[in-house]
């Protein structure tokens, strides 16, 4: 099985789902933030591992308390993601902290910031 086939996307895509459904509504551990999302999920092609990317909204200390949260209850997460899903192997997971939002708005200010000295200097 290629990395990029049809049924890798597709087991992607179904643990993303109910990755997100169990971070969302299943986990009671104080330190994981309400504002938590699944942005993605790479499952490797033998199903063995998979590397699920979080995003938090908060400062560093309350994306730090939910990673270390979210690795703690690993075991519990992969005990739904096999009831909820009827794959051959449940993955490993293994939760990277996502920054591609807050890098996206860094840009977005730095453009905006060189735009409005360009139009300062034209007047």
């Amino acid at each position: 099985m290629r990395k990029n086939s049809i049924k890798n996307t597709r087991v992607n895509m179904e643990v993303q789902r109910e990755l997100s459904n169990i971070v969302r509504g299943g986990i009671k551990d104080p330190r994981v933030a309400p504002m938590t999302s699944v942005v993605a999920v790479e499952v490797a092609p033998d199903l063995k591992t998979c590397k699920a990317y979080i995003s938090v909204f908060g400062n560093e200390k309350v994306q730090e308390d939910t990673l270390k949260g979210l690795q703690s209850a690993e075991g519990y997460i992969r005990r739904e993601l096999a009831h909820n899903l009827n794959m051959r192997n449940t993955p490993q997971i293994k939760f990277v902290l996502d920054q591609s939002i807050a890098y996206g708005v860094a840009m977005s200010k730095k453009i905006d910031d060189v735009t409005k000295e360009l139009k300062e200097e034209g007047e």
